[in-house]
């Protein structure tokens, strides 16, 4: 079955500012995080503290942004942070992001480089087009690392495939256990996505960027695709 990934037109008549850098992987290898690209990872680490220095995080344009989106559909952003928001928060109290594996690491490079979400989703479990959309509530969730099977709030945004299988929960706040990137991840949907004024110059760019450093670190053949409110599917 192709697996592609579409906004439901909802979407940008409640958000029209969404636009979303997609990347379709196939042939993928995963793994163990390469000495060359841990070294990558911890430069750039280094170089986001450098350039947030002491600007408090919700005041980032990107993730501001988020925030915003989080309360139109009823979420505190201060207590749900957005992926990209919770990765930074974490990076500037810690010092530093530990590595995991070679797509997730290359995943949360780009997301602290431009404060954008990127979500890298495993699709061996996905069934038909994976789509944005507003929950009802029937959709199916389970935590990463859980076995207890959860709904979403009626209203939340989510990724689902077309069974209700739920792939990231809040738009941007957390992945299912289904779709989190394994050691023996081959083929990925990846979603680099913005909310903000200069969200389309920076998506085209974490694109570029992040499908260099796969092609030199995970391998892989890929197709790209902008979405936005003129087209809003792959």
């Amino acid at each position: 079955m192709t697996i592609s990934f579409q906004y439901a037109p909802e979407i940008f008549v409640h958000f029209p500012h969404t636009v979303g850098g997609i990347l379709v992987g196939r042939h993928v290898q995963n793994g163990p995080t390469a000495a060359a690209l841990a070294a990558r990872f911890g430069r750039e680490q280094q170089a986001t503290l450098q350039r947030i220095g002491n600007t408090p995080l919700s005041e980032v344009p990107a993730l501001a942004a988020w925030r915003q989106v989080f309360r139109q559909f009823g979420v505190n952003p201060t207590k749900t942070r957005s992926a990209p928001e919770a990765l930074l928060r974490r990076l500037t109290k810690a010092g530093a992001i530990p590595t995991i594996n070679t797509l997730v690491d290359i995943g949360n490079l780009i997301s602290i480089r431009y404060a954008m979400p990127v979500a890298v989703c495993d699709t061996r479990h996905v069934q038909g087009p994976i789509t944005v959309h507003l929950a009802d509530g029937s959709e199916r969730y389970t935590e990463l690392g859980s076995s207890e099977l959860l709904h979403p709030e009626p209203g939340e945004v989510v990724f689902t495939d077309e069974t209700g299988l739920v792939v990231a929960r809040r738009w941007c706040w957390r992945q299912s256990a289904e779709s989190a990137a394994q050691i023996d991840t081959t083929q990925v949907i990846i979603a680099i996505e913005a909310q903000h004024a200069d969200g389309r110059a920076h998506v085209d760019a974490a694109v570029a960027e992040m499908l260099a450093l796969l092609n030199e670190f995970a391998g892989g053949e890929f197709t790209t695709k902008i979405l936005d409110k003129t087209d809003g599917k792959c």
